[in-house]
């Protein structure tokens, strides 16, 4: 039996719940490793504060979720030393692709990960996963110079053969998806097959997470609940999605003139709904879980027989919780509301990225009709479910001319809850590449954090003028624009 300890290195000081931490824990003690996660996200040295921020910005609502929370004075770098001292771990694991893909810090987790581990002292072997050794291992493999092993694509099944090989003293390089070093050269093993079947990972395991993480702020209250996946996969292609560099490492490369992956059944995969109940009544009943924030890329491409059928489960048992699903506007119509409202879906969030059809199809491959994303907002707030619109600022080419047409957009729409985010160039997307080429970003970003920063080198659009448009964004969309100047001018931007 192994020892392994998984980081997670958030900085964002509020609940999130790594779905790869639940995932790689259920499939390492199933192989009969003990495991135990070290978590940086209620460290007060650490934490940035994210929801104090977005509160401040009015894209959250204002709650009482700080008084929920203790955060740990003691020195992050010291604590963590203590943990690795006391578990004496064989192997310490941080960073990995689930549904979370990007969003609230899995792309940087690799970087503040490694900067952590740089600062202890620690002989476990030290292994690295996510989207930036499947984007470039070579490079990753440069910058994050203290990581033995990276793992390429999902990592769930083939962490587990890891360390039963290194146990076994059995050669490693024969480990399909493993990416090592060789003498100072980059050795790739055979890319491993996609996993067709969810079900195969087990149930996934929350009991590592402290009771604390699952306290959460939700449209002005506080509330239990876990970042959650039914499925994994995307059938769109657009160019700023980190889900692109996922389909290109499995070999899926083709699509059609409308911005579809071809092949979607080999792609598109979901745990059986017998699996997603046993899950959801689990932790409802072991922890209080109550929200299901569900990570899935486009949740109503899930299998819609599946759906049914978690539908005539959840009705039968009347479990009193929530869904908080995310999906494409297109996928909103009178057939699938009912199917929401059975669910038990409360919240629905969708991108809108920004107002311009024209723009989001030349330039991002974003093919999703100005009609259809009204219409999904009007059907959803006819059915008493909440709605909010996701949107980007910064991205290559945009001028601020845009930034007010999203705007006016948004207001037209007239979503509970607004959010926006800065345009991060992902390793390995068209975006990132066609940003670099065109010097509004460095060839390779540190610290991105799409809630919290902007790295951008844009020269019609500073990082100024767009946190100018992070703080007011869902004010001008409430309030409207006519006091734009005067805002600018009470900023010091006139």
């Amino acid at each position: 039996m192994a020892r392994i300890l998984l980081l997670n290195p958030s900085r964002w000081g509020r609940g999130i719940t790594p779905i790869w931490i639940a995932s790689h824990a259920a499939v390492l003690k199933a192989h009969g490793h003990e495991v135990s996660l070290f978590d940086t996200t209620f460290f007060l040295d650490w934490a940035q504060n994210e929801n104090a921020f977005n509160t401040a910005n009015l894209q959250y609502k204002p709650s009482p979720y700080e008084s929920f929370l203790t955060f740990d004075e003691t020195p992050v770098r010291e604590a963590l030393q203590a943990k690795l001292n006391e578990f004496d771990p064989h192997i310490v694991f941080w960073s990995a692709i689930s549904t979370h893909i990007h969003g609230e810090g899995e792309y940087a987790a690799i970087q503040f990960g490694h900067q952590l581990m740089s600062d202890v002292s620690c002989s476990a072997v030290k292994v690295c996963g996510g989207l930036q050794p499947t984007a470039a291992p070579a490079d990753t493999a440069i910058r994050f110079p203290i990581v033995d092993y990276f793992i390429g694509g999902e990592s769930d099944l083939v962490l587990a053969d890891f360390v039963d090989a290194l146990e076994a003293k059995k050669p490693l390089t024969a480990i399909p998806g493993l990416i090592s070093r060789n003498n100072g050269d980059i050795f790739q093993s055979p890319r491993q097959p996609i996993i067709s079947d969810l079900d195969i990972i087990g149930a996934y395991d929350y009991s590592l997470f402290d009771e604390q993480i699952f306290h959460r702020p939700y449209n002005g209250a506080v509330v239990k609940a876990i970042d959650y996946e039914l499925s994994r996969g995307c059938p769109f292609t657009c160019g700023y999605c980190v889900e692109t560099v996922i389909q290109r490492y499995y070999g899926f490369t083709e699509r059609s003139s409308r911005g579809a992956l071809r092949d979607l059944k080999r792609y598109l995969r979901h745990k059986s709904a017998k699996r997603i109940f046993e899950e959801i009544y689990t932790l409802h009943n072991d922890y209080g879980i109550t929200l299901f924030r569900c990570q899935d890329t486009n949740f109503l491409t899930i299998n819609r027989s599946t759906l049914l059928e978690l539908a005539d489960i959840l009705d039968e048992k009347n479990l009193p919780i929530q869904l908080y699903i995310e999906t494409r506007p297109e996928g909103v119509n009178e057939k699938t509301i009912p199917l929401l409202k059975r669910l038990r879906v409360d919240g629905v969030g969708m991108g809108i990225e920004l107002a311009t059809q024209e723009f989001r199809e030349e330039e991002l491959n974003r093919f999703s009709d100005q009609t259809a994303i009204e219409n999904a907002f009007r059907l959803l707030h006819e059915a008493g479910i909440k709605r909010t619109a996701y949107n980007i600022i910064g991205i290559p080419h945009q001028n601020e001319a845009s930034i007010l047409d999203t705007i006016v957009f948004n207001r037209k729409l007239n979503p509970d809850n607004v959010t926006v985010a800065f345009f991060s160039p992902y390793l390995g997307t068209e975006q990132q590449q066609r940003g670099a080429e065109q010097n509004y970003f460095l060839d390779y970003e540190f610290d991105l954090d799409s809630q919290l920063r902007t790295m951008t080198h844009h020269s019609v659009l500073s990082s100024e003028i767009l946190a100018f448009y992070k703080r007011h964004f869902v004010r001008l969309v409430r309030d409207g624009i006519e006091h734009l100047e005067l805002l600018k001018e009470s900023d010091g931007l006139c």
